[in-house]
């Protein structure tokens, strides 16, 4: 139950919100993040650690750049039982999580 609640946290948040939808299409550069929500850098660095310290995300570095995806397939499926669409469908496997 507590894995869950801290999932639905997570997503409670606008902010946060945004950016699991932005990575709905797979892993993405925080430099192409922070435009995409339209606030600050820091705001979403911290935004990003707790959607990272909620098990919804992780994160891999490469050079200078870090990259988040998806990684609880979880937060899938409480999108689609959102009937989230915003002008596509969730493919059927929508995260990197296997179930």
């Amino acid at each position: 139950m507590e894995e869950r609640l801290k999932i639905l946290k997570a997503l409670s948040d606008g902010t946060r919100l945004r950016i699991v939808e932005f990575l709905l299409d797979g892993e993405k550069c925080v430099c192409k993040i922070v435009p995409h929500t339209k606030r600050a850098q820091s705001t979403v660095s911290i935004q990003l650690g707790k959607l990272e310290d909620a098990g919804v995300l992780e994160s891999r570095r490469d050079g200078k750049k870090i990259f988040y995806k998806i990684k609880d397939y979880r937060v899938c499926d409480v999108l689609k039982a959102l009937e989230y669409t915003k002008g596509k469908n969730l493919k059927k496997s929508c995260c990197v999580g296997e179930k």
